[in-house]
């Protein structure tokens, strides 16, 4: 069954047919309600290029993730992708997935400019933003997986903060006090969430932290071997990895002083992933619904694509899982 078939059976214009599934146009509510009586009788569904040709739609959506993202951020972008492309097919769109580094957005403006996609969710935020500086003057729709400070972009987020505060106030009721934090890219809005949690978590225990305990933009072996090192040297009581990588990166270096977790040194993550489930012993860390944040931000773009209304800011759950790498001996 065709538009040409229902306008044939209704004894109507193609295009008015077109214009009561799309919604748009002028045409009686009568003959609105009539077409769509009649598609809901015959469980008519409109193929991707009929519904694309009547609503000016490409239904495609666009996911750009960071091309600066090596195999240990896998696991996160993975099953992201798998909730947003899960929800995605749903409604009956396809993904597009571009790559584009903090300052090279030309993938994202190749899908904008060719009018591959209605819209697009941005696997990252940075603090000094180009992607949404462009989706914005372009008033392109988009939804950023991640939180930023700029006015007027819907955001979709896990909690960091939240569930970095609260991990850190547990550490230290154990009585861990002298606590090391090891993270990453001070540029990426992530980051500074997770340690701004750290802190808070500090701030609501009345604890004054050690600030020169706090070691960011890490990157590289050699780095992450010294840094582990000098925290022996200073006798912490617990390393925490602001992500699944860094905790591993950790572990590893541990193991290669020959150190004993949790017998020698407490260890724990910002983040948890497929990398540290398999760990002994078991890793103290914070756990994220991943698919379901992909899910999440992928509806609230086919919401706003839609002209719906769409909550700015949703910050999703998550949990604490206290393990075996934080006991007290």
């Amino acid at each position: 069954m065709t538009i040409d078939d229902i306008a044939r059976e209704l004894n109507i214009s193609k295009t008015t047919v077109s214009r009561a599934i799309s919604g748009k146009g002028r045409i009686s509510d009568s003959t609105r309600d009539r077409v769509m009586t009649y598609i809901n009788e015959i469980n008519y569904r409109p193929s991707a290029i009929a519904q694309s040709l009547a609503t000016s739609k490409t239904m495609n959506i666009g996911f750009i993730m960071p091309d600066e993202a090596s195999i240990v951020d896998m696991p996160f972008f993975q099953t992201c992708i798998w909730g947003i492309t899960t929800m995605a097919a749903r409604m009956d769109y396809d993904v597009f997935i571009s790559m584009v580094s903090s300052n090279d957005i030309s993938g994202l403006v190749r899908l904008v400019e060719n009018h591959k996609v209605d819209g697009l969710l941005l696997g990252r935020t940075y603090t000094d933003d180009k992607a949404i500086a462009y989706l914005q003057a372009n008033k392109v729709p988009f939804v950023t997986i991640g939180q930023t400070g700029v006015e007027g972009v819907v955001q979709v987020d896990n909690n960091d903060r939240g569930g970095c505060t609260e991990l850190t106030s547990l550490l230290l009721f154990k009585g861990l006090r002298k606590l090391a934090l090891v993270g990453g890219d001070s540029t990426h809005v992530v980051n500074r969430n997770r340690l701004g949690g750290f802190l808070d978590g500090f701030k609501r225990a009345g604890i004054t932290p050690d600030e020169s305990l706090i070691h960011m933009n890490v990157s590289g072996m050699y780095m992450m071997d010294k840094i582990v090192k000098d925290l022996l040297a200073q006798r912490v009581d617990c390393i925490i990895g602001m992500d699944d990588s860094i905790c591993n990166a950790i572990l590893t270096n541990l193991v290669r002083e020959g150190i004993k977790v949790p017998q020698d040194m407490k260890v724990a993550s910002f983040f948890n992933s497929s990398m540290l489930e398999h760990n002994q012993p078991s890793v103290t860390s914070l756990k994220f619904d991943v698919a379901k944040l992909g899910m999440t931000a992928c509806t609230a773009l086919l919401e706003l694509i839609d002209g719906k209304p769409v909550e700015p800011r949703t910050l999703m759950g998550y949990e604490v899982l206290m393990k075996e790498s934080t006991q007290i001996m």
